[in-house]
C-alpha cells in the first residue's frame, strides 16, 4: 500500500500568483502600468539581443563586451573597477544577460516589484557611469532616461512605506526560484538562436579574412585566428601583417589604440608596438604578441 499525503496541486500553487500579478495590473494606474511595461518588455529584448549576439561573449567586434570593458576602463570615472572585470568578462557577461531577464520579467509578473524597481534603477546608474556619462548633452545618453524611468516607477511603488520589500515566504521563494529558472532558461534559448556574423561573400574561403578594397591603408580589422584567440590586422602601405590580441602578460586581450599608434593591455598595462613586431615598450609583458601570418592574394588578404 502506498501512503497518499494531501500535497497542495499544481493549480493551487499557481492561482494566487495568477490572481496577485492580474490584480497588480488593475490597481496601477494607466501611466504606472506604461512605464511598467515598457521597462520590463525592454530589458528581457536586452537581454535577448545579447544573448543572440555571437560577438557580446567574445573577444572581437564593437559588441564584444571585452572590447567594451577596456573601453569603459578608460573612459569612466570608475575605471579602475571596469579594469579588474575584464579578465572575466564571459562571467560578467553572463550575469549581465541573466540579470536583465530577470529585471524584465520580474517587472512584468509582479515578482519583488519594489526591490526589482530598485535593482533596475541601479543597473541602469550603473551603465550611466559606465558608457555614457561623459555624453553632452546628458539628454541623448539613454541611461539616464531609464534610471529616472525607473525611480519614478519605483517611487510610486513604495509610495509612503519608505521600504524596500522581498517576500522570502514559501510562495516568495518559490516565484524568485523560477524566475531564476525562466531567466537562465531564456539565456540559453537566446544562446541556441545566436545571428549568424553577415558576410559581404559567400564564396570566401577559410583562409580569406577581408577583401583588400574592404580595408583602406592605415586601417585594421579583427577576426578569429585558426586557434580561436581574436586577432588584428594592420594595412600600411607597406602591405598587411597581423598579431594575437592575447596579451602575453596574464592573456587578457589587447586593443589597438590609433592616437598612440600602440597595442594596450587594459588590465596590467602592458604596451606593444604593432609597427615594430608588436615588441614591448612597455609593462609587464615578457614578450611580443605572436604574430599571425597573413598575405594579399588577389582581391583578398588571407591567411598564409
Amino acid at each position: 500500500m502506498f501512503a497518499i499525503y494531501d500535497y497542495p496541486c499544481g493549480m493551487s500553487i499557481v492561482k494566487p500568483h495568477i490572481r496577485a500579478l492580474v490584480s497588480s495590473w488593475r490597481a496601477q494606474s494607466p501611466s504606472i502600468r506604461l512605464i511598467r511595461l515598457w521597462l520590463g518588455v525592454t530589458w528581457i529584448y536586452g537581454g535577448w539581443d545579447k544573448a543572440t549576439d555571437p560577438n557580446f561573449l567574445g573577444k572581437v567586434g564593437a559588441t564584444s563586451l571585452a572590447k567594451q570593458l577596456a573601453g569603459y576602463s578608460k573612459t569612466s570615472p570608475l575605471g579602475f573597477v571596469f579594469q579588474h572585470l575584464i579578465e572575466r568578462a564571459t562571467l560578467v557577461g553572463v550575469i549581465v544577460m541573466l540579470s536583465e531577464f530577470a529585471l524584465g520579467l520580474a517587472t512584468l509578473l509582479w515578482i519583488a516589484p519594489t526591490f526589482i524597481a530598485f535593482s533596475g534603477f541601479t543597473m541602469s546608474l550603473g551603465l550611466w557611469i559606465a558608457a555614457t556619462w561623459h555624453v553632452k548633452p546628458y539628454f541623448l545618453g539613454s541611461d539616464t532616461a531609464y534610471a529616472v524611468l525607473w525611480l519614478a516607477y519605483f517611487l510610486s511603488l513604495v509610495g509612503k512605506r519608505r521600504k524596500i520589500e522581498l517576500n522570502l515566504d514559501r510562495r516568495g521563494a518559490i516565484r524568485i526560484g523560477a524566475l531564476g529558472v525562466a531567466s537562465g532558461f531564456a539565456t540559453l534559448l537566446g544562446r541556441n538562436f545566436a545571428k549568424t556574423p553577415a558576410t559581404t561573400n559567400t564564396t570566401a574561403t577559410a583562409n580569406q579574412l577581408i577583401k583588400v578594397a574592404d580595408l583602406e591603408v592605415g586601417k585594421t580589422h579583427e577576426f578569429v585566428a585558426p586557434g580561436g584567440e581574436p586577432a588584428i590586422l594592420f594595412r600600411t602601405k607597406n602591405g598587411v601583417f597581423a598579431y594575437s590580441e592575447i596579451c602575453t602578460h596574464q592573456g587578457c586581450t589587447v586593443a589597438y589604440s590609433p592616437s598612440d599608434k600602440a597595442l594596450l593591455c587594459p588590465c596590467h598595462g602592458a604596451v606593444y608596438d604593432p609597427f615594430n613586431d608588436a615588441k614591448v615598450l612597455g609593462g609587464p609583458a615578457p614578450a611580443p604578441l605572436s604574430k599571425i601570418k597573413v598575405a594579399i592574394e588577389g582581391s583578398w588578404i588571407v591567411l598564409v
